[in-house]
C-alpha cells in the first residue's frame, strides 16, 4: 500500500462520530475514488478494464492485478463496523461504495470482498467482543473470510451438503462433513461455519462456529479440488472436508442452536445488498445496448428499440428503489425489515433476468462477444447471476420467509399499519448507524404496504385531471386494489405449520405480493424526491416502472404516451453520453 493509499484508508476508517449528514457524501466520494482508480472500463490497455476482466474469466483465474489494487485501497474496511475501526456505517452506503467493482465484474466483487461480509455478519450480530475485534483486525489487514453454508431445500451446489458438530468429551466440538463448493475456501483466513449441532429438524438445529484454519489440526482438515462453475468463473470455488476435527468451545458464535436465527437475521442484509450491487452490473449491459443502437448514427434511435431500452432503464430504477429502501430500512427499522428484504431478493433477480433477455434482442450476436469490452458484458452477467445467489435456490429461500407470513399480514397489517418515516425514501436522510445486534425477523407488520396505501391516497387528488400524474395515480390505485384482493385470499390460507408445505397456488400469492411491494418502493422513492434531480422528480420514470410491474402482475395498465417514453429515453441517452450510471444516483463513471 502506498503512502497516499494508507492516508486515505486511515482517514476513512474508525471514526463513526462524524455528523451523519457527511456519511452519504463520504461513501459517494469513496466510490468516486475507486471508480477513477479502476479506470476506463472500455480502454483495452487498462489492466482493470473489461477486456482484462473478461480474459481472466476465460482463464478461470482471479484478476490478480485488480485484486491487488482493491487491497491497496483498503476495501476490507468497508465490511467492518465503524465501532471496530472500519467504514461500515449503513448498508445502503456500503452498496454505493461497492458498485464500481460490481459494475465491472460480479465475480470480482464476490471473490475479493463481499463474501467476507456475508461470512462475518454472524460475528457482528452475536459474537463476543474478542471475536468481533479479532475479525475486524483481520479484515482491516486485508484478510478474507468465507462462509460455510448450512444445507437448504432446493439447494444449488453452493448450498448443498453441510457440516455437523458434536460436543467433544473434553469440551469444544468435533466438526465433521464435506462441502465441495465454497467460495475462497483455499485462500480464506477465517471460516464461519453454520454446522448442525442437533439432528432434529427445527429452529435450534444449527450453531455458528468461527474457525481459524491455522489453529485446526491439519490431519483432520482436507482441502478439496477446485470446482469449475458455469458462472463467476474468475472466482475461486473449492471444497473442505473435516474428519472429526477438534474445535475449541470459544469458536461458538452466540449460543448453541442459534445458527438458524442468526441466518434469518443476517441474511436480510445479504439479500438486499446483492440486489443493490448486482443492479450495477446490469447497468453496464444497458450502456452496451445504448452504444449498439447509437454508434455510427446521426439519426435518432430507431423506434423499435424505444420500448426495450426505456423499459429496462425503468426496471433498473425500480430494482434500485427496492434495494435502496430495504438497505435503509436495516438502519431505520431493523426489527421490521425482514419481509422487505425477502421481497427484494424475490423480485429483483426476475426483473434482471427478463431485462437481460430484452437487451439480448437489442445487442444480437454482439452481446456474446467475450473479447469485446463494449458489448461482451451481457453473456458474462447472464452466466454470473445464478451463481451469485440469484437463481432458483434464492427464490425458494425467500418464499420460505414470505409464504408463512401472508395470512398474518392479511389479518393484522394490511390497511391497518402506519406508514414508515419519510426518511426511509429520502436521499441524504440522516439515518441511524447499522447495528447487526438490533436485526430481528418478521413481527407481523408490513410498513411497505402501508406506504403504498399512503402514496395512493396522496395521489388520489390527481386522478381525472390528465397528464402523467393522473396516470401515476391510477396505477397506484390499481396496486392498492390488488392488495385488497390479496388480503381476501390470504385470509383463507391454512396454517402451514400443521398442513405441510404450500402448493403452487400459494406461491403465486407470494409472487403477487412481492410485485405490490416493488410498486410501493417506486412510489416511495418518487415521493421522496426533493427536486434536485428533475428527471427523478418527474412522474415519467415511475409511470413506466409501475406499468411494467403492473403488466407482470396482470392488472390494467394504460398505453403510455410517446412523450412519457420520450422523456425516459432522452434521459437514458443523456446518461450514456455523459458517462453516468443508470441508477438513482446517476454516478459519474470513469471514461
Amino acid at each position: 500500500m502506498t503512502a497516499a493509499e494508507t492516508t486515505e484508508t486511515t482517514a476513512t476508517t474508525g471514526n463513526p462520530a462524524g455528523p451523519r449528514s457527511r456519511w452519504e457524501a463520504d461513501a459517494l466520494a469513496r466510490a468516486a475514488r475507486l471508480e477513477r482508480r479502476l479506470g476506463d472500463p472500455y480502454d483495452p490497455a487498462n489492466p482493470h478494464g473489461l477486456r482484462a476482466l473478461f480474459a481472466a474469466d476465460e482463464r478461470r483465474t482471479p484478476p490478480a492485478e485488480t485484486e491487488q489494487l482493491l487491497l491497496g485501497t483498503g476495501l476490507g474496511a468497508e465490511f467492518v463496523p465503524a465501532e471496530y475501526g472500519g467504514r461500515l456505517l449503513r448498508a445502503d452506503l456500503l452498496a454505493r461504495a461497492l458498485r464500481p467493482v460490481f459494475r465491472r465484474d460480479v465475480a470480482l466483487g464476490f471473490g475479493f470482498g463481499i463474501t467476507s461480509l456475508f461470512a462475518t455478519s454472524a460475528v457482528w450480530a452475536a459474537g463476543t467482543d474478542e471475536q468481533r475485534r479479532s475479525t475486524a483486525d483481520l479484515l482491516l489487514d486485508g484478510g478474507r473470510a468465507t462462509i460455510l453454508h448450512h444445507e437448504l431445500a432446493h439447494a444449488n451446489a453452493i448450498l448443498r451438503h453441510e457440516f455437523t458438530a458434536h460436543t467433544a468429551p473434553g469440551g469444544g466440538y468435533l466438526l465433521h462433513g464435506r462441502k465441495d463448493v465454497i467460495i475462497n475456501a483455499s485462500r480464506a483466513d477465517i471460516y464461519v461455519a453454520y454446522a448442525r449441532t442437533d439432528p432434529a429438524r427445527g429452529p435450534r438445529s444449527h450453531s455458528v462456529l468461527l474457525l481459524d484454519p491455522t489453529q485446526l489440526p491439519a490431519r483432520r482438515v482436507r482441502g478439496l479440488p477446485r470446482i469449475a462453475t458455469p458462472g463467476m468463473r474468475g472466482a475461486l470455488f473449492s471444497g473442505l472436508e473435516f474428519d472429526h476435527c477438534a474445535v475449541p468451545g470459544g469458536a461458538l458464535v452466540g449460543r448453541t442452536g442459534e445458527g438458524v436465527s442468526l441466518a434469518l437475521r443476517t441474511f436480510q442484509i445479504n439479500r438486499s445488498l446483492i440486489c443493490g450491487v448486482v443492479t450495477a452490473a446490469a447497468d453496464t449491459v444497458l450502456h452496451s445496448a445504448v452504444r449498439a443502437v447509437t454508434t455510427g448514427r446521426n439519426a435518432p434511435v430507431a423506434r423499435r428499440w424505444h420500448k426495450p431500452l426505456t423499459g429496462v432503464f425503468a426496471d433498473l430504477l425500480a430494482c434500485d428503489s427496492m434495494a435502496t429502501v430495504a438497505l435503509r430500512a436495516l438502519s431505520l427499522l431493523p426489527d421490521r425489515a425482514h419481509m422487505l428484504a425477502a421481497a427484494v431478493k424475490y423480485v429483483v433477480p426476475d426483473l434482471l433476468r427478463e431485462d437481460l433477455e430484452e437487451l439480448a434482442a437489442v445487442l444480437g450476436s454482439r452481446g456474446f462477444e467475450l473479447d469485446s469490452p463494449e458489448f461482451g458484458a451481457l453473456d458474462k452477467l447472464a452466466r454470473d447471476l445464478p451463481v451469485a445467489g440469484l437463481g432458483h435456490a434464492g427464490t425458494a429461500s425467500c418464499q420460505a420467509v414470505i409464504v408463512p407470513q401472508l395470512r398474518t399480514l392479511a389479518e393484522r397489517a394490511w390497511f391497518a399499519e402506519e406508514e414508515p418515516p419519510p426518511e426511509l425514501f429520502r436521499k441524504g436522510a440522516e439515518l441511524p448507524c447499522l447495528d447487526y445486534r438490533l436485526l430481528s425477523i418478521a413481527d407481523g407488520g408490513d410498513f411497505m404496504a402501508a406506504s403504498l396505501t399512503g402514496s395512493a391516497a396522496r395521489l388520489a387528488a390527481s386522478r381525472g385531471v390528465g397528464g402523467r400524474l393522473t396516470v401515476l395515480a391510477d396505477l397506484a390505485e390499481g396496486f392498492v386494489t390488488e392488495l385488497r384482493a390479496l388480503r381476501e385470499q390470504c385470509r383463507q390460507l391454512p396454517d402451514f405449520g400443521t398442513t405441510g408445505p404450500p402448493g403452487p397456488a400459494v406461491c403465486v400469492l407470494s409472487d403477487r405480493y412481492c410485485l405490490v411491494i416493488a410498486a410501493a418502493a417506486v412510489l416511495g422513492i418518487w415521493e421522496g424526491q426533493d427536486g434536485t434531480d428533475p428527471f427523478l422528480a418527474d412522474p415519467a420514470w415511475a409511470v413506466l416502472a409501475l406499468s411494467r410491474l403492473g403488466a407482470r402482475l396482470g392488472i390494467p395498465v394504460p398505453e403510455l404516451t410517446d412523450d412519457c417514453l420520450g422523456q425516459v429515453l432522452e434521459e437514458l441517452i443523456r446518461r450514456y453520453r455523459t458517462g453516468s450510471s443508470c441508477d438513482l444516483d446517476a454516478t459519474e463513471l470513469a471514461r
